[in-house]
């Protein structure tokens, strides 16, 4: 069987690296907000290119706490609209609505499954402050044009990079530093993945780097001193521990991810699949590798048949889900086609040449 993702094979790769870290992290006696994690903080923020990284709980708690972060700053209000894929993870939109924001959901390019601009620059009013693009399944949105649509219309643009960790454009930048703030998840499966949960925001906003630092902590600078209302949403000393490991070999991975990706792109050769858009440049990472098939139902089972792995990304759209009864009657129809029949292959920088090939021959024969 080959399997859609092996985390035990991802990460035994660092495993006695790992056991020296935890070891030191036991000898310290310091569990929360020590050194390990302000070094990862340092080396994130200078791998993404950016003055500073805030690591928090989670990717969820990254997004929302750049919108509260924006709020304490004034530059957010309740009820301010932020654009988003109608095709993100739910995550995403959670994020706006629990920060007090109106999410207004924006049409999917089915090229690429990231904005359709034409359909982005419609849904800006006046009460739009911000855009969030999100660099699904790992490349990015077309952010020159989503930042000169916010410079036209003074408002901020947030980074959905939970999947995108490394994607560079073409001018040298990563996500994570091509917006005003970009929010990451270190969930294990991401290209940089935790052993554990675990996320970050990037900026160069000093500001809003100390309304987050204070609000990942209770809302507070000082110890017992709150000057705002915060959250408990820190990144734990031992992920960060982990992740700091893990941080040097991710060029490489995202590197072998390509080399597979293009391998399945040139020699899958079959009509019955339709095959992900790719440039051939750095802006995609290949979190996923995101194939389309009419038959979905059918083409799953036979890749059951034939053991290979697969996993839905995602079988339900954000709109039609049921913690959502505002959007359920919103009509988004390449949202839905895609949404209807996307299925993810294994990828993974640990594959082996014959896994590849396998998948490859099995993919041609459907």
């Amino acid at each position: 069987m080959i399997p859609f993702l092996d985390l035990h094979a991802i990460n035994a790769r660092f495993e006695s690296e790992f056991q020296q870290r935890f070891q030191q992290f036991l000898d310290s006696g310091y569990y929360i907000l020590g050194h390990n994690l302000s070094h990862f903080e340092s080396e994130f923020a200078n791998y993404c290119g950016t003055k500073y990284c805030i690591g928090v709980g989670n990717g969820l708690d990254a997004l929302r706490l750049i919108l509260e972060g924006y709020k304490i700053l004034g530059k957010l209000k309740k009820g301010d609209e932020v654009l988003v894929a109608a095709n993100t993870y739910i995550a995403t939109i959670i994020a706006i609505k629990q920060a007090g924001l109106t999410p207004v959901l924006v049409e999917a390019e089915a090229k690429t499954f990231n904005f359709n601009l034409i359909n982005l620059r419609a849904k800006i009013s006046a009460k739009t402050k911000a855009i969030m693009p999100v660099h699904l399944y790992g490349q990015l949105a077309p952010m020159p044009e989503i930042n000169e649509l916010a410079r036209q219309n003074n408002i901020l643009v947030i980074e959905d990079a939970a999947q995108a960790h490394g994607a560079g454009n073409t001018q040298g930048k990563r996500a994570g530093n091509l917006a005003n703030a970009a929010g990451f998840s270190f969930y294990p499966s991401k290209n940089l993945g935790a052993l554990g949960d675990g996320g970050a925001v990037t900026t160069n906003d000093f500001s809003l780097t100390t309304a987050i630092k204070m609000l990942r902590n209770y809302g507070t600078a000082t110890k017992y001193v709150n000057e705002i209302l915060g959250v408990n949403s820190r990144l734990d000393e031992i992920q960060a521990a982990f992740l700091s490991v893990k941080l040097p070999k991710l060029d490489a991975d995202n590197a072998k991810r390509r080399t597979i990706a293009k391998r399945y792109l040139s020699e899958i050769k079959t009509e019955k699949i339709t095959l992900p858009f790719y440039d051939e440049s750095e802006n995609h990472v290949f979190h996923l590798f995101v194939v389309q098939v009419e038959n979905r139902t059918d083409f799953m089972a036979y890749l059951d048949k034939n053991q290979v792995g697969h996993l839905i990304h995602y079988p339900i759209p954000p709109h039609l889900q049921k913690a959502l009864p505002e959007f359920n009657l919103l009509k988004f129809p390449i949202t839905e086609k895609i949404h209807q029949t996307v299925l993810s292959l294994p990828m993974s920088p640990v594959m082996s040449n014959s896994e590849v090939e396998k998948v490859i021959k099995v993919l041609n024969n459907y």
